[in-house]
């Protein structure tokens, strides 16, 4: 039976480690004594993935991450009543650590039991929230589960993402011409100056119900009394639509093209990746009809939305393993804003715990 109180002191236990994109290492140390402690085989792969394994053949995979955003520092978490919310002005970091919480309270609970369990695999990523590097980086050689339990979305359990979107990021270098800015500012060419009309022309926001367009980054300049002589602009767009992904590129590279003609005298280059393809729930597949029956089992109606965000399932689709990505009882996550619902987190943990036992 799952243990609210442990539950909650387990996830406030989790937020108070600092865990930052890139600096997960204090945070990997505690999962890894407490799943050690739960009869796991620990391993790290090279990119520094918890895979904790007990059983073999026939496995489940157990996801979440470990990394948070910014602020998220010092975060100071406060239980009232039936939300926990942060003291301070920090994100409270239930994305990704309410997951996190569900899955090690749902294991233990199930390891309580009298009841038949599965073979586990549990993956905890780092880098998650700069573009699922973790996920790109695991050591899938390591992985024998081909289906996946992601808890990674926001809202309550029977929240599931139903699509998600192509994320592509890019990266303009502006190069203009330097002068001082007081004696002689006509010799010079102002990289922000271009920086600045050509983020004008470009779109902002979301589009359509599909599609969404940022510039996330702006930054050039050395010295107040200088024209500037480079410039950098940092944005993505996301679309579940590759015809508007292409059309948002044309785009793109169309208006470039048209400032570096008007001045011709600058340089403009265009660096774009693709950060993760689109995948749509598939709901024929074994992990979701399960998920759907435990679901059904806690008496809650799946509720399949459009996401416009990623999760590590992105890069596991594309892998072979089957995903389902299910809330985790956090909301407004990325915000100073973001608080967890304790009944929707204990949910959360009881789905874990019925996936674990084969739903008996």
């Amino acid at each position: 039976m799952i243990n609210k109180q442990r539950l909650i002191n387990t996830f406030c236990d989790l937020v108070k480690i600092d865990s930052p994109s890139g600096e997960e290492d204090e945070i990997a140390s505690f999962l890894s004594k407490r799943l050690t402690e739960l009869g796991f085989n620990i391993l790290t792969d090279n990119y520094g993935n918890i895979i904790a394994k007990i059983g073999e053949g026939n496995t489940l995979m157990l996801s979440a991450h470990m990394d948070t955003v910014e602020p998220g520092r010092n975060i100071q978490p406060i239980v009232d009543n039936d939300v926990i919310k942060s003291k301070d002005m920090t994100i409270l970091g239930g994305d990704c650590k309410a997951g996190i919480a569900a899955i090690l309270e749902g294991v233990e609970s199930a390891f309580e039991s009298n009841k038949e369990k599965r073979n586990l695999e549990i993956v905890i990523t780092r880098d998650e929230e700069p573009g699922l590097l973790g996920a790109k980086n695991l050591d899938y050689s390591l992985i024998n589960s081909k289906e996946s339990l992601v808890f990674d979305g926001n809202g309550p359990v029977n929240t599931v993402t139903g699509i998600s979107p192509t994320y592509i990021k890019f990266d303009i270098t502006i190069t203009g011409i330097g002068a001082h800015a007081g004696v002689e500012p006509e010799k010079g060419l102002s990289a922000i100056k271009i920086a600045t009309e050509l983020i004008n022309e470009l779109p902002q926001g979301r589009l359509d119900e599909e599609s969404t367009f940022n510039v996330g980054i702006i930054s050039g300049g050395t010295v107040r009394n200088a024209v500037p002589v480079e410039a950098t602009i940092n944005g993505e767009f996301r679309s579940q639509n590759t015809e508007t992904l292409d059309l948002l590129y044309l785009q793109l590279d169309n208006s470039i093209n048209s400032f570096q003609k008007k001045y011709d005298k600058s340089k403009i280059d265009l660096k774009t990746e693709v950060m993760f393809e689109m995948y749509k729930l598939n709901e024929n597949s074994n992990i979701v009809k399960s998920v759907f029956k435990s679901l059904e089992t806690l008496d809650l109606i799946p509720n399949i939305k459009p996401s416009g965000g990623g999760t590590d399932a992105n890069i596991m689709l594309s892998h072979g393993i089957d995903c389902i990505v299910v809330g985790m009882a956090t909301n407004e996550m990325h915000t100073v804003d973001e608080y967890v619902v304790i009944p929707d987190l204990v949910d959360a943990a009881k789905l874990c715990e019925l996936q674990i036992t084969n739903n008996e």
